[in-house]
């Protein structure tokens, strides 16, 4: 892959799931052996640059490793098979951590990132020493997630699965609507306009021609079709700081609240309520939680 594709930073590596995969990643700053490893793993449809505010922040540098790693159909992810899930994503990062060398590591999530950390946990115990979910749910897109005031993810996702069925041509990129979207969802209104023309030119180049389209659409089926987890949650064993911002139009604190309790057999599985704080909450509230995942990572290596 030519370097003019690739984000500024952003390295790749190839691990033997599905059929072979090219996995987009990047690290903070130069990997410290000794120093343990935060996994960044960043929510549906962005990149890498979703952790810009937590490679800038030298206090969360200076106790871990940040790796930022890319999820199926996201970024500069390409893999020999068509279709994925999350489970495929858990699956792949744990392999670019072997391939890396690295036998242990946090691993922190926003939204779909969070769902992806609690299955890295569930899939290696031995290898996964902590999750922080961001902003996320572990269930489905239920009935009782919308009864607890949590977003129509059926709504919002199939009008896309539909207009991307389609084959397109070379000159196809992906509608700056579909990037509004999930900007108004992930970061609320007010979102700056250097912001929205950062995330339009990114997407732009992550989703073009009919590759992109396929890999957009199995995403956007990945997120509105998943499974759920809760039966599944009494078997992570590692400890889980969760946090949720009140301002969070997708999944709700009551969501978040109900589920931490799912995490039984967690050696302490925790729920902190950021006042004020939005879906993308590792980027509405970089501070908040750059310091909490300092504060975790240093409590639990």
């Amino acid at each position: 892959m030519s370097n003019d594709a690739q984000t500024p930073g952003t390295q790749t590596l190839t691990v033997p799931h599905l059929g072979t995969s090219t996995v987009g990643y990047r690290f903070g700053k130069p990997y410290d052996p000794a120093l343990p490893t935060l996994v960044l793993v960043n929510s549906f449809t962005t990149s890498v640059d979703l952790y810009r505010p937590q490679f800038a922040d030298p206090q969360l540098s200076g106790v871990a490793n940040l790796l930022a790693i890319e999820l199926y159909g996201h970024g500069l992810m390409r893999s020999t098979y068509e279709h994925f899930t999350y489970w495929d994503s858990a699956v792949a990062n744990l392999q670019v951590l072997r391939e890396l060398g690295i036998e242990q590591a946090f691993v922190l999530g926003t939204s779909q990132g969070g769902w992806v950390a609690a299955r890295m946990a569930l899939l290696a115990p031995g290898v996964v020493r902590g999750i922080v979910p961001l902003g996320t749910s572990m269930d489905d897109e239920s009935r009782r997630s919308r009864d607890l005031g949590c977003w129509d993810g059926i709504e919002f996702c199939t009008p896309s699965i539909d207009a991307l069925a389609e084959p397109v041509g070379d000159d196809w990129t992906v509608a700056d609507e579909f990037v509004d979207a999930v900007l108004a969802a992930g970061l609320g209104a007010d979102v700056s306009d250097d912001e929205r023309a950062f995330w339009r030119t990114t997407y732009r180049r992550h989703y073009a021609g009919d590759d992109g389209r396929r890999r957009l659409r199995i995403s956007t089926i990945n997120l509105r079709d998943r499974d759920g987890l809760h039966a599944r949650l009494g078997d992570v064993r590692c400890p889980v700081l969760w946090l949720h911002g009140t301002a969070d139009g997708v999944y709700s604190v009551a969501n978040a609240g109900e589920e931490i309790r799912m995490f039984s057999g967690s050696a302490n599985a925790e729920l902190r309520v950021v006042d004020g704080g939005q879906h993308f909450l590792s980027a509405s509230h970089p501070a908040v939680v750059n310091a909490a995942a300092a504060e975790f990572v240093g409590r639990w290596a």
